[in-house]
């Protein structure tokens, strides 16, 4: 074995254990050294684990391409493994502990016999911060470590915060034979545990990721009194130099990543308006000495969709992949020996190997180059609009939290919630409506409470209860406001009222003034709405007749959404909040009004 890297005594005796059990020929602790970093490059593309790309056109740059029955999260093989079934609530598959132990011990025995294990000690968060939490993953594949290396703080440092502590979480990943038969990801939040086997795919092995950041860490925020959200962080820089911190929640295919690295529209550009990028996925958030909520990014990467990511879209994003990333399942184009995905630009290279690893002619093949759920893993640092703030260990101050999701009529461009309890009311019931075919009947409400629904470590349940109890211990004139957007409102022939992208800043801004006190608002039964004339639409094709009809309350149309609602909430019991049942009975009555 090599030389230990700590002489923490609960982690090597964890070490130990593991070491018996998966049976690894070599070890390897990951230090972070950039000479250690660059050998594992080296021998990834020696074996062909992964392809270096052009280095002149795309510095340190990699392809890696997964199995073929392994390319995204699995979400019915996702477990939360707690004593008590109801502690994992309605929304979470849920197995005994004991029984899962055992059944993945069975499957990961001797798993790495020829192969090395490397132990990566990482941080979430900046190393020594206050908000920040250790982690431990050892794994069997180079990719893992590569990823994590890129997406979290990695190496001797981490161990040297953690001295002899045993607040650290767990990780143990084990490829296996990415048998989808036998591929589970299992969360273990008593036991600040996570065991992912036979899976090589990002979103099920970079166990800091949702795993840790999310379904762990909800369950942690419970118990110690702070949050971890599935929120991007934007600062939105007035002309002035004062900047507001926004967080907030989008389930996917809503525009989050786009969101997060927003570009003003030319006239507030002009006027010297900025959006500050302090992340795109994870918010861990707590209260500051000053009684004001304070966020982080707990992440120190991006792992982006790649289709759809183009210089029009998403420029900031695309500039974040050009160097130092590792793309997977992308498309390899031969010619120049750089990566194409479906929606990078209109000329699909005609000489390049699919995801599948399959000779590929973008002319004429009917089949995607890249697969849909192909991804980037990108240093944040790479970001040109990366937050100023984005390494500081005390996070910044956030002014708003805002939710939203995709619904072609119900619900308005934007809205803000009436009190604290009430935004925890929106936000939990918040949903998307289906949009491609693929997924059954199209249109279809599909509930996703504050984005949350596959990450909460626990019952949704207790964790409304605790936005609740959260909102119980803050100043009412330094809780963040809390408000819901819709950018995809249509009108009866299918197309979009609202631009969207870069002109999303003008709802910003409006948050941000109804934060100040600078803007009123009319209240109607569902919260507080912008008077038209407040939104800035100076050079856009648009009058305020036309905002006022993506403003608009349709009683009945809520009327019928609020039945959704119920039939939502009726699936947590006793353990739905009193505070969203009563919510809920007010926004009913003042819809009768």
């Amino acid at each position: 074995m090599e030389t230990n890297l700590t002489s923490n005594k609960s982690l090597l005796a964890w070490l130990d254990e593991k070491v018996e059990l998966l049976k690894p020929s070599e070890i390897v602790w990951i230090d972070g050294s950039e000479e250690q970093i660059d050998a594992l490059k080296k021998e990834a593309v020696e074996t062909g684990e992964m392809i270096k790309l052009n280095e002149e056109l795309l510095p340190d740059c990699y392809l890696h391409r997964t199995a073929e029955n392994d390319v995204a999260r699995v979400e019915d093989r996702t477990l939360i493994c707690t004593k008590n079934e109801k502690d994992a609530g309605p929304t979470n598959h849920w197995m005994d502990p004991e029984k899962c132990y055992k059944m993945l011990y069975d499957i990961a025995a001797g798993s790495y016999e020829g192969r090395t294990m490397y132990i990566i000690p990482y941080s979430m968060g900046p190393v020594g911060s206050p908000f920040s939490k250790i982690g431990i993953e050892i794994t069997d594949s180079i990719y893992v470590v590569l990823n994590m290396n890129i997406m979290t703080r990695v190496g001797k440092a981490v161990l040297d915060c953690l001295g002899d502590s045993d607040d650290w979480v767990r990780g143990m990943h084990c490829k296996c034979n990415v048998d989808p038969e036998k591929r589970w990801i299992c969360q273990f939040p008593e036991d600040n545990t996570i065991i992912s086997v036979n899976s090589a795919y990002g979103g099920n092995v970079l166990l800091g990721k949702k795993c840790f950041a999310l379904r762990i860490a909800s369950y942690l925020g419970k118990n110690e009194g702070w949050q971890a959200e599935h929120m991007l962080i934007l600062g939105l820089e007035k002309p002035d130099g004062d900047t507001k911190y926004i967080c907030a929640a989008f389930p996917s295919a809503c525009g989050k990543t786009n969101l997060a690295m927003l570009i003003p529209p030319e006239g507030y550009r002009k006027k010297g308006y900025k959006v500050w990028c302090v992340g795109d996925d994870i918010s861990w958030i707590r209260k500051g000495p000053d009684g004001r909520l304070y966020a982080i990014n707990p992440e120190n990467g991006f792992f982006g969709v790649a289709p759809g990511t183009n210089e029009k879209s998403n420029p900031n994003a695309l500039a974040s992949t050009k160097k130092g990333t590792i793309f997977t399942n992308v498309c390899h184009n031969l010619d120049n020996n750089t990566v194409w995905w479906e929606g990078l630009d209109k000329n699909p290279p005609t000489n390049a190997i699919d995801w599948k690893g399959n000779p590929w002619n973008g002319a004429e093949s009917d089949e995607k180059g890249a697969h849909p759920n192909s991804r980037f893993t990108a240093p944040a640092v790479n970001c040109p609009c990366i937050s100023p703030e984005f390494e500081n260990p005390q996070g910044v101050p956030i002014s708003a939290f805002v939710f939203g999701g995709r619904r072609a009529k119900l619900t308005p461009l934007v809205y803000q919630s009436k009190s604290w309890n009430h935004g925890v009311f929106v936000g939990s019931i918040m949903g998307s409506e289906t949009t491609a075919a693929a997924t059954g009947a199209v249109g279809v409400v599909r509930r996703d409470p504050m984005a949350m629904l596959p990450f909460c470590g626990y019952n949704m349940g207790d964790y409304w209860k605790h936005w609740i109890e959260i909102g119980k211990t803050l100043d009412p004139d330094k809780a963040p406001k809390i408000f819901n957007v819709n950018w995809f409102r249509k009108d009866d022939e299918g197309n979009f009222l609202w631009p969207g992208f870069g002109d999303n800043l003008r709802v910003l801004d409006w948050i941000i003034d109804r934060c100040d006190g600078k803007v009123d608002a009319q209240e109607t039964a569902i919260g507080y709405l912008p008077y038209a004339k407040d939104i800035n639409l100076e050079g856009l094709d648009m009058t305020e007749a036309d905002l006022d009809k993506i403003l608009d309350v349709d009683k009945n149309a809520w009327e019928e959404e609020l039945k959704g609602v119920e039939e939502l909430y009726a699936k947590f019991g006793d353990t739905l909040p009193e505070e969203l049942a009563k919510e809920l009975a007010e926004v009913k009555a003042d819809l009768e009004k």
